[in-house]
């Protein structure tokens, strides 16, 4: 972590060479993330581009309260929930309606599981916002608890509180959609 930390500051001083850096760290990570909130690669990429830049732009104000991922990963999940607010804002207001969620298939699913993984992610879309984000975070991106936590802005009970919550609302919404068998074992 020192060295990342060492990484932030030296950006903040113009070093190109600690922003390729932290560039390989978390670019992969943060696409993830984008992707899995917008479910558009176009748009995670975008996302992708904007935090950087903003790592880029706001790296002498990193203080070092918390680890750099978890600054890093708050940075990506922000992004990625106001361009998803812009989106939908931009298409309500070019034809009045909510935009339709097109069918989403994550590259980084094996083929005989992707239409499990499909109907996830059409159902993951249907959380509170503070559930998802705990979710995805948790269980897709795979962070420890404490850091999803801590990106969240909340006490770890608090945290494991919307993920069971999400977790039972999954279930539900699930088991609703095909009763006779389970779509996850």
């Amino acid at each position: 972590m020192d060295t990342e930390a060492a990484y932030i500051r030296s950006i903040a001083q113009g070093d190109r060479q600690a922003f390729r850096q932290v560039y390989a760290l978390y670019a992969a990570r943060i696409y993830n993330i984008a992707l899995s909130y917008t479910q558009s690669a176009q748009d995670a990429e975008e996302i992708t581009q904007d935090v950087f830049l903003k790592i880029h732009r706001h790296a002498a104000s990193f203080k070092g309260a918390s680890a750099v991922s978890t600054w890093i990963y708050r940075i990506a999940v922000n992004t990625a929930l106001n361009a998803l607010k812009k989106k939908k804002r931009n298409a309500f207001l070019q034809f009045g309606q909510q935009p339709v969620q097109q069918d989403f298939e994550h590259p980084g699913v094996e083929l005989e599981k992707r239409e499990k993984a499909k109907i996830l992610y059409q159902v993951i879309e249907t959380l509170p916002e503070k559930q998802k984000m705990a979710f995805i975070l948790s269980y897709i991106e795979e962070l420890p608890r404490q850091e999803v936590a801590d990106i969240m802005g909340i006490s770890l009970k608090a945290m494991e509180s919307l993920l069971q919550r999400a977790k039972k609302n999954l279930r539900a919404k699930l088991e609703k959609l095909d009763p006779n068998r389970r779509i996850f074992t």
